[in-house]
């Protein structure tokens, strides 16, 4: 028998007995109160041994006739952040979270959840079963289950519009938002927000239930106002927001529901659940949430990291200026290096611009503003580099100037500071190779705008230290953003291969397709922007010197399509000059009406007579192409595994969620499906469509990339 006591107003309570009912869950007796508590680490998950443990303790609560209270809590950091979504893929464990809900909300005692930290998902879905609902200040509630593609499947569509009304339900279970202490007490999820340490919290709730204090209630008894306006309104915006998306209209369906039986409403909410876990798209939503995590595991993950306080950034333009604005709001230190006093006062412009940017969208408070500018500092001098801890080069795509500038980094950057590169396609090996140090040479390819997105390839040379490595991965974490290790080759992982799939983009262009049509195409399979909208946002002429490079040691056998370079020539870059592919004015966009005619003179100087394509063609073609080059990088070890492409891509080009990576997708195709396409393709155009190698090995022994990443 375990003694525990805690003082509370001057006076003693005493805890009589504690029961383990297994390894995370147990019970403790305090007069007429029990309390229930869990302790799963790292953050509570409802695994099959909390479910089980919590209905054993809950059956034997109810037994003893002393109890006339429960208090329900998680002990750790959090209350929960819901199921275990790794269950998922495997066979359901009884009991399901749907009979721990139903336990807690038919309880003969009344049971009072007591929240804290995090009630996410299932965690949620719990405490809105219970009869009285208590949380405390750093409480966050939030119902996520549509971000992978899912719905809340043990009551959350029923319970929570009882307690909010539909207009706050839809809000909370369509955008997966988590809210406040303060929020949820406001629109009825919790009855009120406390103090003090959880325990004393949990007995106090507990003794207010039995006083009347605290009412208790079930929630399946409370009745929901129907408002068809509020459903019609929220279909009407998920259609023109997602319209790909089948989760949130199966979210609206069982919501709508709520207004009927409560039986009825629980028995539609479970099979849509089921309808979404079987789906495409919620497994590819479900790898793409994992694929976050997955890419961390590299070889270097158990070395030390350096430590970061204080970095340079060499170039203001647009993307120096991004990195450093991420560092600053990152709680970094920066120097800003530019050539021209001119040039440095505009990339302190930009920085200032992106700071005020992040206050209105409430990702910095206005109060910190000032002090996050204060740790910018500006100079047109190199030297000034001396005391970073890293630094990162990010200045135009010439080796020469890259070179020079890592030649003088040498000379000035103190031991031990790392040396990055912020080049998109150059050969990291080469510009170590310009130092004494190339240990200490690694690249950061941050994507634009650099304060934005999210993902940081981070390139590891030939003699690139695990520990430089690891420190790559330790500062996009600082900086929020999800970094994939990459090996050294032209493009690396992202860019390598839409250097590939780009380039049948402009094969269809050539044949007969617009720009219009292929881009909307694949905007209709999901892109957020079809590639030459793309084009234009990431500058023209990026593509065209990269072009330009590689000019020299193009192959004879490879097509080669000249349409971007006569746009180029008349100073149309995209949307920084007003005009590209498309016309810019403002918030503006239409098609550019001279492009047709460059195509035109382009088809007519080669000969080729236009020809339709469907959108189903465009899509297979392109897809299929960004596939068969992914393959290759995942081959040749440029990529780790299949995941690392598929994150690049889902959180670099704007691939869709929905469909969970070129990779992923590629296996709800099939590996002989696509050499059948390929080899169909290889008839008219053998040197560009080439079969993979891996694709064939997955055809003969029936494997595919998710094996792959097993393996991994």
């Amino acid at each position: 028998m375990t003694r525990l006591s805690s003082r509370r107003n001057k006076r003693t309570r005493t805890i009589s007995k504690s029961i383990q009912i297994n390894e995370v869950v147990s019970i403790e007796y305090d007069g007429e109160t029990g309390l229930l508590s869990f302790q799963n680490p790292p953050v509570n998950a409802l695994g099959q041994k909390v479910r089980a443990g919590l209905i054993d303790g809950l059956q034997r609560l109810n037994g003893d006739h002393a109890i006339k209270v429960i208090a329900l809590f998680g002990v750790g950091r959090c209350f929960s952040a819901g199921a275990d979504i790794r269950e998922f893929a495997q066979p359901p464990l009884a009991p399901y979270l749907p009979d721990v809900c139903d336990a807690i909300e038919t309880s003969a005692k009344p049971v009072v959840a007591v929240l804290h930290g995090l009630a996410l998902g299932g965690g949620f879905e719990i405490a809105i079963s219970a009869q009285a609902r208590v949380g405390t200040q750093d409480l966050k509630m939030a119902l996520p289950e549509v971000l992978i593609g899912l719905l809340p499947g043990s009551g959350g569509t029923q319970r929570a519009p009882r307690l909010t009304g539909i207009p706050a339900a839809l809000d909370l279970i369509l955008s997966g938002r988590q809210i406040s202490a303060q929020e949820a007490q406001k629109i009825g999820l919790i009855d009120r927000v406390d103090h003090g340490p959880l325990r004393d919290v949990a007995r106090a709730a507990a003794r207010d239930v039995i006083s009347g204090a605290l009412t208790a209630r079930k929630t399946r008894d409370l009745k929901v106002a129907d408002d068809p306006d509020a459903l019609k309104g929220a279909r009407a915006r998920i259609t023109a927001k997602s319209p790909h998306l089948m989760s949130p209209q199966k979210c609206i369906d069982a919501i709508a529901l709520s207004t009927g039986p409560f039986e009825d409403g629980m028995k539609a909410e479970r099979q849509a659940f089921f309808d979404c876990i079987a789906s495409d798209q919620g497994k590819a939503l479900r790898h793409a949430f994992f694929a976050e995590r997955a890419v961390a595991k590299i070889p270097e993950a158990g070395e030390t990291a350096r430590d970061i306080t204080a970095i340079g950034v060499i170039g203001g333009g647009t993307m120096g200026s991004g990195i450093a604005t991420s560092a600053l709001l990152a709680g970094l230190h920066v120097t800003l290096v530019e050539v021209t006093q001119q040039a440095l006062e505009r990339g302190v412009a930009t920085i200032t611009k992106n700071l005020d940017g992040a206050v209105k969208r409430a990702k910095l408070a206005g109060d910190k503003r000032d002090e996050t500018l204060a740790r910018l500092t500006p100079s047109t001098q190199m030297g000034a580099l001396t005391r970073a801890d890293l630094v990162i080069e990010a200045v135009f795509e010439d080796m020469d100037v890259k070179k020079e500038i890592f030649l003088k980094l040498d000379q000035i950057c103190k031991p031990g500071a790392v040396l990055a590169s912020n080049t998109s396609y150059l050969d990291v090996n080469d510009i170590a190779a310009a130092t004494s140090r190339p240990g200490d040479v690694i690249g950061l390819h941050f994507f634009s705008p650099a304060h934005v997105m999210r993902l940081l390839e981070v390139v590891v040379g030939e003699k690139t230290t695990p520990q430089v490595v690891a420190t790559g991965f330790t500062l996009a974490r600082k900086l929020r953003k999800i970094a994939v290790r990459a090996g050294v080759c032209d493009g690396f992982i992202g860019n390598r291969i839409l250097a590939h799939y780009q380039k049948v983009a402009t094969y269809m262009l050539m044949d007969g397709a617009s720009p219009q049509d292929i881009d909307r195409a694949l905007e209709d399979f999901g892109f957020a922007m079809g590639p030459f909208k793309v084009s234009d946002l990431a500058g023209l002429d990026i593509g065209w010197a990269s072009r330009k490079r590689k000019a020299p040691t193009r192959p004879a056998g490879e097509r080669y399509v000249e349409i971007a370079d006569r746009i180029c020539e008349n100073g149309w870059f995209g949307r920084k000059t007003g005009k590209g592919f498309y016309l810019y004015d403002g918030a503006d966009i239409r098609p550019n009406p001279d492009v047709d005619g460059i195509i035109t003179a382009e088809r007519a100087r080669a000969g080729i007579t236009a020809r339709a394509f469907s959108p189903d063609e465009i899509v297979e073609r392109y897809m299929t192409a960004m596939i068969s080059e992914a393959a290759r990088v995942v081959e040749d070890g440029i990529a780790l595994r299949p995941v690392d492409v598929d994150a690049v891509f889902l959180f670099g080009y704007g691939f869709p969620r929905f469909r969970g990576g070129p990779l992923h997708y590629a296996d709800t195709l099939g590996a002989a499906q696509l050499i059948d396409r390929i080899e169909r393709y290889a008839q008219d155009d053998g040197w560009y469509w080439q079969v993979p190698d891996i694709l064939r090995r997955m055809a003969t022994d029936g494997t595919t990339f998710a094996d792959l990443n097993k393996d991994g």
